[in-house]
């Protein structure tokens, strides 16, 4: 029997769903001015097209990048003089812009490039698959454990430097796996599985602990929305077994482009950011960079955890709607799109309305022919003439203060 005691009931006995996200408790890890995990807001990241060789057109990009919302700028670096010309860069985006934290993409097991251009960004991503240290023969059935472990040592003594130039620097590191570059040994040894993705990164996660080094971030990259979400729960897992509280920077690689590109990212960020997994995300388009950020944004904004534009509540429209709600809508956001923070609901009549956009802030009913009717909550503040309805919202808006000018 069913009583107001029981904990998972509320007043009138409907269940309690818990409606927020739950975020998993992680470390803080510091980027430049930003802060990854923590419990602090989920970053947004993109990357740069530009070779960094021309330093001018990477201080643009990136500029054009932070200013639309980009909190996190990543770079390659495949040579020296990539690494050399980072600094450039970072002088010039002070002098002209502002400080942007930069990561930097290091290719291969490149020590020497990564240990230079530690000096000038805030954060080096390094891949465990293309630390490699065996060659490949066609005969091989299996790596033995001493062999292994031999690799393991080679792995070790090559990452120190970086790992200490980090450490002592106060910087970052992002452990970075991607199914598709699994080294050959995590192959044979485990599979083309997301057992082996997490794997290789425990491997470098320890040789940073034993370090000392713990400003870490990972990731688990998989072009297959599937195989992506299965190895961070892996992940997850994992560290939960090993007390580990490392935050985890998410993507899909190697998306694609247009609708289905954008569908697929949000499919396996928006799961495991749901599931409270996810500090840091980057949507990876075949598009401008430009483009990945509102996608970020859009996903972050649909599961309540981050506000950065309107929220429009719509219903689909049906027979009983009694305006052009895709035109009506389309008004309506023009004029208040600029108003971050707020919920605006646009509904084509009375039937759903009231109920359906109740948590809106204002609403836009269409409750008889020719006329509409504004809410501020629940409550019915006036009705108008059709044509005159955006105008009436806008007022209203207005009268309580929460109007800004475009």
């Amino acid at each position: 029997m069913q009583t107001l005691d029981n904990p998972n009931l509320t007043a009138n006995n409907s269940p309690a769903f818990d409606t927020t996200i739950h975020r998993r408790k992680t470390r803080p890890v510091q980027v430049g001015n930003v802060t990854i995990g923590g419990g602090y807001p989920v970053v947004v990241q993109s990357m740069i097209n530009e070779d960094t060789l021309d330093i001018d057109g990477s201080v643009a990009a990136i500029r054009r990048l932070h200013e639309i919302g980009c909190e996190i700028v990543r770079v390659t670096v495949p040579s020296m003089a990539h690494a050399k010309a980072l600094a450039e860069i970072k002088q010039k985006l002070a002098e002209t812009y502002q400080p942007v934290p930069l990561v930097a993409d290091v290719h291969h097991n490149g020590m020497k490039i990564a240990l230079e251009v530690a000096k000038h960004v805030d954060k080096v991503r390094i891949n465990p698959g293309l630390y490699v240290f065996e060659k490949p023969t066609g005969d091989r059935t299996e790596y033995t454990q001493a062999e292994f472990d031999e690799i393991g040592a080679k792995i070790r003594e090559t990452l120190e430097p970086l790992v200490i130039s980090l450490r002592d620097q106060g910087k970052a590191m992002r452990i970075g796996v991607n199914h598709g570059s699994l080294a050959e040994r995590m192959l044979f040894t485990y599979g083309d599985t997301p057992e082996g993705m997490v794997e290789s990164a425990l491997e470098f996660i320890k040789i940073c602990e034993s370090l000392d080094f713990y400003n870490i971030v990972i990731s688990l990259k998989a072009s297959r929305v599937p195989v992506m979400l299965a190895a961070y729960r892996l992940m997850v897992k994992r560290m939960d077994e090993l007390g580990m509280e490392y935050p985890l920077h998410l993507g899909v690689t190697e998306a694609g482009d247009g609708e289905y590109g954008r569908i697929k990212s949000t499919a396996g960020i928006g799961t495991l950011l749901a599931e409270g997994i996810g500090d840091t995300i980057r949507v990876s388009l075949t598009e401008a960079p430009e483009k990945e950020i509102p996608v970020c944004y859009s996903i972050l904004q649909a599961l309540g955890l981050r506000k950065t534009m309107v929220e429009y509540v719509a219903c689909p429209s049906c027979g009983r709607t009694l305006f052009n709600l895709e035109e009506v809508l389309h008004k309506v956001r023009e004029a208040t799109k600029h108003l971050t923070g707020l919920d605006i609901a646009v509904m084509g009549c009375i039937v759903n309305g009231p109920g359906e956009m109740a948590d809106a802030d204002y609403g836009y009913v269409g409750k008889q022919s020719g006329y509409i009717a504004l809410y501020r909550g629940r409550e019915e503040i006036k009705r108008v003439p059709e044509d005159r309805g955006v105008e009436e919202l806008i007022n209203l808006i207005k009268t309580d203060g929460r109007w800004v000018d475009p």
